[in-house]
This record gives C-alpha cells, structure tokens and sequence, in this order.
C-alpha cells in the first residue's frame, strides 16, 4: 500500500477518504486489497473513527466492498461489470459524439487540439493516469459541444465509476507495446470533429470503447486464471 502523504488533524474524514479514493483509482491499491482500518490510521496518522468512516463512504461510491472473512476491501472487478457499464457509455458516448461533432465550433476544436498534444506528451512519457484525466477533457470538449449539459454529467459519472477498468486498460496497452492506441482514437476523433462529421464521431467512439471492452476484459480472464491457479 502506498499512499500519498500524512494528513493534518483538520476534516480528518474528508482527508482519509480523498487519500483512499486516490490510491485505488491510480490502482496503487489494487482491487482485493485490504482495507485494515489500524495499519491505514497508523499510516497517516489518525485515529480509527475517520478511517472507518471514510471506508463507510468508499462503500456507498462502490469503491470498497465487504469479503466474508476479510471484511472490507476495494472493489473486485467482474466481467459482468465491464459489459454493462462500457455498453452503457457506448450508447451515451456515441450519441454525445454525433451531436458535438456536429454542433462544435472552432473553440471547442482549439481546445480537443490542444489536449490531443497534451495526450500525446503523458502517454510518450509514460503519465498514463495524467493520460487518462487529459482524454477525458479532449472528450468533454466533443460532447459539451452537443449542447446537452445532462448528457455530459451522466458520462461524467459514467467514467468515475469504470475508473478502475480504465486503468487496468491504459496499464495493459502499455504493457502489451500499443500504448499509441491511446491517443491515436482520439485524434481520429478530432479529425471527424473538425470535418462536423457526426456520423463518423459516434462510429468512432463505439469502435474504440469495443475494443476497450475486449482488452480488458482478456485481462480480467487472465487475473482470474492466475488467481485460481
């Protein structure tokens, strides 16, 4: 386990769960891990009371569940998971993607270029977590475009929630010597936005989060083939 730094005795709670919240979706503590309220205050200097509830909260957000035997641990993904929840952002994402590429205005593709080179630079260094929060604001830039505010808060919640399945993606690109695929859909997508090719945005963006799906969840089988060996 390895998080960030102490906390100052000042809205201990908020300080313990943002610390947590943190670890688990940089994956520095990675799903199945155990979260033992004594070790975790005696490493950033707490008490157990803003420990325990921040674990309580990481539970409501889904971060953290109960394991019989080990009590409370960060979240197990599953493949069924990964399915519902991409499926769902293919559906959203792709028609957030038809309208902002329609609706887009040289603003709005000044500002998806200038995350496409920021991109670019994170996932060449190797800051795929930096990658990741920069991908997201290329896409935010597309689908705010739509003129749809409600539409963009669901995605939003949409991508916290699959954060740790993004990670786990991004991680496996890298490992697996694609890692340019991270930032060479997004650039297609610029590309479609900047024609106001709507059709091939929405195109685009259901490809791309197929293929997410199945890379991840090829790692998800072979996490659970190692783990039952």
């Amino acid at each position: 386990m390895a998080l960030s730094k102490r906390i100052e005795p000042t809205l201990l709670t908020d300080q313990v769960y943002a610390s947590l919240h943190d670890a688990i979706l940089s994956g520095d503590m990675p799903t199945g891990t155990r979260l033992r309220i004594r070790d975790i205050a005696q490493e950033v200097g707490t008490s157990v009371m803003p420990v325990r509830e921040a674990i309580r909260r990481l539970e409501e957000a889904g971060l953290a569940e109960r394991s019989p035997h080990k009590g409370a641990v960060v979240r197990t993904l599953s493949l069924e998971e990964l399915v519902h929840v991409y499926e769902t952002r293919r559906i959203l994402e792709a028609a957030a993607a038809r309208e902002g590429a329609a609706r887009i205005d040289e603003a709005g593709l000044e500002e998806m270029r200038t995350q496409l080179e920021l991109l670019r630079s994170a996932v060449d260094e190797g800051r795929l977590l930096d990658a990741l929060d920069i991908d997201e604001a290329l896409l935010a830039a597309l689908y705010g475009a739509s003129g749809n505010p409600f539409l963009v808060k669901v995605v939003r919640g949409l991508w916290q929630d699959c954060r740790p399945y993004k990670v786990m993606g991004a991680r496996g690109s890298v490992d697996t010597g694609t890692a340019s695929t991270l930032w060479r859909f997004p650039q297609q997508l610029v590309e479609a936005a900047a024609a106001h090719d709507g059709e091939a945005a929405a195109t685009l963006t259901g490809d791309s989060l197929t293929s997410a799906t199945q890379r991840i969840e090829a790692q998800l089988e072979a996490q659970r083939s190692e783990q039952n060996r």
